[in-house]
């Protein structure tokens, strides 16, 4: 990928957000905020745009600008020259090349800091003596037994997650989903996305998780997002689509049989259905490196085929994609609210471990670690439960003595996760060592 200089980058950064920006529901307001504010007595020409500034900031209407800037500097790509080709733009490696050499550095200074601790050198030469006595062991090594006390492994499985990265996470943190009583900060009353964000890494109280989510995705539910919700319907009601069926199967296969979720059934289709018509999905294709599929319908005269994005949310909905709904059902009862916070959790969600974990704890357990997902704008948690269940449950996987055990150990072992308590799992496994 052809990448920019730091200023130029945030020069991209910023004429991208505003373009974004540009045409929005919140921006129609800013300009109508402004002009109101030009007919106020205390607004002075020798001052006008301090004054205007300050208006707009004791009205809120400045707090909601910083919370839309900040979602969107979330959901954007990192800008590429403005003259590289559309294949640069998309999902580029440089993150894995940045961390393959974060990794090195990390092994080398494991490795060199040992060295010091032992007082030994990284490579002496043998005296005779010690030549001669290796010569004569040397097919029978495996008899010597030198002290290895104070040696330890360079780096072991577990050093591949960054525990830096969850320093809210520690043991000396207050966590919902441990210590309930944990002091909930100011963070809704003054609507600042990012103070929410921050705050949803200790997880988020029940009574205030719709609102927190809410914040930190910047939905509003304001009349542009409900009306875009009935144009959807209206589109679901004049047409139908054979995956309308795939999404009807999915749905009576996985949450209409959940105990947790069957009573949200008719809200799922209701958000499904309309997914599949939101072509503003579409977006995320533009940097991810998947491409929409496509198929080819015939015109009205029959002479001529041409191809086009198929279904028109260009996402197939696979077996347990209702399960990305289901949970935030709990959360919220107008569909409008639900399909706006659904579509935003889901420029996340593309990306997740198929389900992240729904459908498999329990609904509490489940909305405690999508707070930290939410939390950290970032996926690699769900990873690290998914490796701390395995280490949780080691001793019974390392029963098995054949490929036909190990299939039913594994599926006995790993089934039924809906006893799991998720934060004192995660912060065993990330932190336990280093205690």
């Amino acid at each position: 990928m052809i990448m920019l200089d730091e200023s130029a980058e945030l020069s991209v950064s910023i004429t991208q957000i505003v373009q974004r920006l540009k045409g929005t529901h919140l921006h129609s307001q800013l300009e109508k905020q402004a002009k109101e504010c030009l007919h106020k007595p205390e607004i002075k020409l020798e001052t006008l745009k301090d004054d205007v500034r300050r208006l707009l900031k004791a009205s809120g209407w400045e707090r909601k600008l910083q919370n839309a800037v900040y979602r969107e500097l979330h959901i954007l790509p990192p800008p590429g020259h403005p003259r590289a080709p559309p294949e640069h733009t998309k999902e580029p490696l440089a993150y894995m090349c940045k961390a393959q050499v974060n990794w090195e550095k990390r092994i080398l200074k494991s490795l060199n800091s040992m060295c010091t601790e032992l007082g030994i050198p990284l490579a002496r030469k043998r005296p005779v003596t010690e030549q001669k006595e290796l010569t004569n062991k040397w097919n029978e090594m495996g008899t010597d037994e030198p002290d290895l006390s104070k040696f330890r492994p360079v780096y072991a499985p577990k050093d591949f997650l960054e525990r830096e990265m969850y320093p809210e996470l520690g043991l000396s943190y207050g966590q919902l989903g441990i210590d309930d009583h944990t002091h909930v900060p100011p963070v809704v009353s003054e609507q600042d996305s990012a103070a929410a964000q921050q705050y949803s890494r200790q997880g988020c109280p029940t009574g205030l998780r719709a609102q927190l989510w809410s914040l930190i995705l910047n939905t509003t539910n304001d009349p542009e997002d409900i009306t875009q919700y009935e144009q959807l319907k209206a589109r679901v009601i004049h047409h139908d689509l054979l995956v309308d069926n795939l999404i009807y199967k999915d749905v009576k296969l996985t949450a209409s049989n959940d105990d947790y979720y069957f009573v949200f059934e008719d809200y799922l289709y209701q958000v499904l259905l309309c997914f599949s018509r939101d072509t503003a999905v579409l977006e995320h294709f533009s940097y991810n490196s998947a491409t929409p599929p496509k198929s080819c319908i015939q015109s009205k005269s029959g002479s001529e085929q041409s191809a086009v994005v198929y279904p028109p949310n260009g996402v197939i909905p696979f077996h347990g994609f209702s399960m990305y709904v289901a949970p935030l059902c709990f959360l919220y009862n107008e569909p409008s609210k639900l399909y706006s916070v659904f579509r935003e959790i889901l420029r996340i969600a593309f990306k997740w471990i198929v389900r992240a974990f729904s459908g498999y704890l329990s609904t509490d357990q489940l909305l405690l670690l999508w707070d930290r997902i939410l939390g950290y704008d970032s996926l690699e948690i769900v990873a690290v439960l998914a490796a701390a269940v395995f280490a949780f449950r080691a001793e019974n996987l390392m029963e098995v003595t054949s490929l036909a055990s190990a299939e039913v150990v594994t599926c006995a072992v790993l089934a039924d996760l809906s006893t799991l308590k998720v934060m004192p799992l995660l912060q065993i496994f990330l932190f336990a060592t280093s205690v």
